[in-house]
C-alpha cells in the first residue's frame, strides 16, 4: 500500500458528510448515543450505526456499553487534534438559514475543541497570556514562564500533575475559525475544566459552543486582562485584549 492510497482512504472516510458531521459533534469531548449522533447528522439511527461501526473499525472513535445503550466518543485527544487540523484547511461552511448563522456565530465566539477552549475566547485568552509573557511559543508548543506558573497558581490550577500526563503538555492548536493558535494539551484541558468548575463558562445545549458567564467575564478581566463585551447585535460579540496589568 502506498502513501497516496493511505491518504485516499482517510479522505474517503472523512469525505462522507454524515460521518464528518458525527465526528464534528464528537469534538465536544463527551459520550453520545447513536441516536444523538444520528440527529446531529440528520440521518436514521440505522444509518448512523453503519457509519459508527466503520469509524470504530478505523480507530477514530471508541465505544462503551452501559445497560441497553452504547456510547461513542472520539478515540482520544490526538484524534481530536487531527480533526481540528482538517477543519482548519477546509472552507468555511455555507450558511443556509438564520439558525445556522446563529450557531456559526456561537461556535466562532467560543467552543470546546475536544477537551480545551477554542474560538475567539480561547484564542484571545492564549494571546493575552503570550503578550504578558506567561506563555512562550516554541517549536509548535507553549512553554510556561515563571509568571505563567504564578498566574495558574493564582487561579487555582496546579500544573505539576498536568506535566506528568502522557500527552503533550501545552500544545499550540490551530483554531479552525480564527486561523490562530489556542492553548491545547494537558494544560488546555486543565484550564477548560477549571473554567467549567468555577462557573466562568457554561456549555450550550445541543451544540459544542460555550457561553461566558458574568463571573467569567470578571475573572478573565482580572486574571488575563481580557475584556469580553457584547456588541450591538445579540448574536455578535466584540472581544478586546486590554493590557491593564
Amino acid at each position: 500500500m502506498t502513501l497516496h492510497s493511505n491518504i485516499s482512504n482517510i479522505a474517503s472516510l472523512l469525505g462522507e458528510p454524515s460521518r464528518a458531521n458525527m465526528l464534528t459533534a464528537l469534538l465536544d469531548g463527551r459520550f453520545h448515543t447513536a441516536g444523538e449522533l444520528a440527529h446531529s447528522a440528520s440521518i436514521t439511527p440505522q444509518t448512523a450505526s453503519f457509519h459508527l461501526a466503520r469509524l470504530t473499525e478505523q480507530g477514530w472513535i471508541s465505544t462503551e456499553k452501559h445497560g441497553r445503550y452504547r456510547y461513542y466518543r472520539l478515540a482520544g485527544n490526538e484524534t481530536a487534534q487531527k480533526l481540528e487540523q482538517f477543519l482548519a484547511i477546509c472552507p468555511v461552511p455555507e450558511v443556509r438559514s438564520l439558525k445556522q448563522s446563529q450557531q456559526m456565530d456561537q461556535l466562532r465566539y467560543g467552543r470546546t475543541c475536544y477537551d480545551h477552549l477554542a474560538g475567539q475566547v480561547g484564542v484571545l485568552l492564549t494571546e493575552a497570556m503570550v503578550q504578558h509573557g506567561h506563555l512562550i511559543m516554541k517549536d509548535g508548543a507553549f512553554e510556561v514562564s515563571e509568571t505563567g506558573v504564578a498566574l495558574f497558581t493564582a487561579i487555582g490550577l496546579d500544573i505539576a500533575p498536568l506535566r506528568r500526563k502522557r500527552r503533550a503538555f501545552a500544545h499550540a492548536c490551530l483554531d479552525w475559525s480564527e486561523r490562530k493558535h489556542h492553548l491545547g494539551g494537558a494544560l488546555g484541558q486543565g484550564l477548560l475544566q477549571l473554567c467549567l468548575e468555577r462557573g466562568w463558562i457554561e456549555r450550550m445545549s445541543g451544540i459544542r459552543a460555550i457561553q461566558v458567564t458574568a463571573n467569567g467575564k470578571q475573572a478573565f478581566r482580572d486574571h488575563f486582562s481580557v475584556e469580553l463585551e457584547p456588541a450591538d447585535s445579540p448574536d455578535k460579540f466584540r472581544l478586546e485584549y486590554t493590557a491593564h496589568l
